[in-house]
This record gives C-alpha cells, structure tokens and sequence, in this order.
C-alpha cells in the first residue's frame, strides 16, 4: 500500500481547498507557504505540541512577521479567555486582515485557533496542521470552530473553512496510545454513517492500524476525509446531512460534559456514544443485534471504551443531552441508524427509551 502523500479537495461551490495526508509535511514548507496571502502570522499551538513540532515549520515562515502562542494541553483550556490572549497575540503583531493563523495541534487547538481567525477583523485566513490522528481526520476538516462553556461542549462557534489542511502522519509517531486510539474512533464513525465497506476494511484491517502502519494508515485517513469531504461540499453548515456527522457525539458530549473533561477524551466519548446510539437504535427497532454487535467488537479491537464510566448519573446526562445543538422544539434529536452505513436523523426520540439504554451501560 502507498505512502505517497495523499491530496483531496474540500469543494465548497466555487470556493475549495485542500488536505494533504502523508509523511513529512510539516517540513514541506514550499507546499503550504503558498497558503499564506499576507506578512503576518500567528501560530497557535499548545505546550505539548509546541516543543515538538513548532520548530519545524518556522523555517516556513521566512520573510514574514510571525509570533506564535500557547495554550495548556486538554479540552479544558477551550475557552473564551484562550481566545481573548489569542486576540492579543494578533493585536500586538500588528495582524492586518490578509494575516494567517495556523492551528498546530489537535482538535482543541484547532477549533480555538479557527473561531479566534473567524473573531479577527471579522474573519482572517487559517490553516490546520493537525498533530492527532482524530484531528486529521474529522475537526481539522469542514469549517467548525467554537469554544466550550460550563454548561455544554462547542455551544458558541463559528463555520469558518481554513485554506489548507497539512496532515503529517509523521506527527502521529508521538502520539500516546490512548490519543491515538481516540482518533480511531472517528474513523470508524464515518464508516458507520455510510460506507459499509469502509467498516469491513476496518475490520479486516484493525491489527495493521493499531500497529500504526504508515500504508494503512494513510488509507484510513483518506477514506475518513473523502466521505467527510462530501458530506460538507453538499452541506456546508448543517442543515441536513452534514448533521449525521455527529453520530454518536450526542452521547459523547454529554459523557465529556459530565465527566469535566478529565474522564474521556473526545474520541472515546464519541465510541462509547456510538455504541449507545446503536442499542437505542436497536431498542427502537430500527437495527439488528447483529449490527451492533459487530461495532461493539471492532470498538473492542480497537481498545477503545464501550462502557458508561462508573459513577456518571444516567439522569445527569439526560440533563445534558437537552441542551444538544441538534435538539429541535425541546425534543431529543438524534443521529441514530438502521444497520452499519445506514444513519438517519431521528427527532421526537423518547427520554425513558434514552434513559433505559444509559442506565443499562452504565458500570
């Protein structure tokens, strides 16, 4: 299998751009310069990411006027106040409105780094380098960015699409287990909502992805991004289809929430609410046993959670699935499927059937 870099276009009508997938992309400085418009830019990175990777890239940046700020690691630092110092950070450069900022790191540096691009002079331009496989692979792609409040995950945003996506799979070589296999879960989602031959490919392909295989591995991700490149080029924000995206993150979100986002990372709320949404489904009528089943032992392959962590309150996150940004006229609406491949969005879902299922995972 190839490990040639991989390119595939996110096209938005008359507006497009790319996602480069491979190895040694960061240092390609000549193949992403060329993004870059204007004299200024702001590199927004975390303490974890920064030491690693940020060196990398500066040689990119000759000629230009550049600064660069850190956030904390972790789901917690996605704040309000992250995106107020962000602002300074391109105040203090001096950032006029054809000025860059660049999302070096996961999934929560990218969502704070595009909504602060989104925040500056109304919109400026970014772009995504994106260091974790579940980064490369759903939130660097597709124009969501936001932040967190107390009462709920990514309730305040902004779509705002960056000019590239640089995903090196060299970064993924130092990415712990865990945070690896978070990513997987994203990978296995797209091919839960629609491509049923994409899952068996998973399946048959677990051991080779788990071992980090740079053939594989560049597949999966190009598999991911070309059916999230789709989804987002025939509904760019959310109206319809693009809302089958979050399969599973209705749960995932309310367990984060619940959890303070110290108990599961994204990816592993997204598995085990993946597989919640399959017994619903299943509850419902509208799936086989053998079909959740079958994601409950690719999960498994895996090594990514499928249980509700002990000590969660199933009422709890009731409460919190509510307050769930695809909720219409105060009623539960949920991305839920007849079988693998097959997600559909289903409003007017009953509480005491969610909360049956939530009580029955719990440990």
């Amino acid at each position: 299998m190839t490990t040639t870099p991989r390119t595939i276009d996110v096209v938005l009508g008359d507006r497009s751009y790319p996602v480069w997938i491979g190895p040694g992309l960061l240092n390609d400085h000549a193949r992403w310069r060329a993004a870059l418009r204007g004299r200024h830019a702001l590199v927004i990175s975390n303490t974890t990411v920064a030491p690693l990777y940020l060196e990398r890239i500066a040689a990119g940046f000759e000629g230009l006027s550049w600064s660069s700020f850190l956030i904390d690691d972790g789901e917690a630092h996605k704040t309000f106040a992250n995106v107020g110092l962000a602002l300074d950070a391109l105040a203090r450069l001096g950032a006029t409105r054809d000025a860059c900022v660049i999302a070096l790191g996961g999934g929560v540096v990218g969502d704070l780094a595009g909504f602060s691009a989104a925040c500056w002079m109304r919109g400026i331009d970014f772009i995504q380098m994106p260091t974790t496989l579940l980064s490369m692979v759903d939130s660097s792609v597709g124009g969501k960015t936001g932040v967190n409040l107390p009462a709920g995950k990514n309730l305040v945003g902004a779509f705002h699409q960056p000019r590239a996506v640089i995903a090196d799979t060299d970064a993924l070589t130092t990415l712990p287990d865990r945070e690896y296999r978070a990513g997987l879960a994203e990978v296995i989602k797209g091919a839960a909502i629609g491509d049923p031959a994409f899952f068996a490919w998973l399946e048959a392909n677990a051991a080779a992805l788990n071992a980090r295989e740079t053939g594989p591995l560049i597949e999966a991700i190009a598999r991911k991004v070309q059916y999230k490149a789709g989804v987002v080029a025939r509904d760019e924000t959310e109206q319809g289809e693009r809302a089958l995206l979050n399969l599973g993150h209705t749960f995932g979100h309310a367990l984060e929430t619940a959890g303070k986002y110290k108990v599961l990372l994204h990816g592993e709320g997204v598995a085990v609410g993946m597989l919640l949404a399959a017994q619903l489904s299943e509850r419902l009528g509208m799936s086989e046993v053998a079909d959740t089943a079958r994601l409950h032992r690719l999960l498994d392959a895996v090594g990514l959670p499928t249980a509700i962590p002990a000590g969660m309150d199933p009422a709890q996150l009731l409460a919190l699935m509510r307050l769930d940004k695809k909720n219409l006229a105060g009623t539960l609406r949920l991305i839920l499927w007849r079988g693998i491949g097959r997600a559909e969005i289903v409003g007017g879902v009953d509480e005491a059937q969610v909360m049956a299922v939530l009580e029955a995972a719990v440990r």
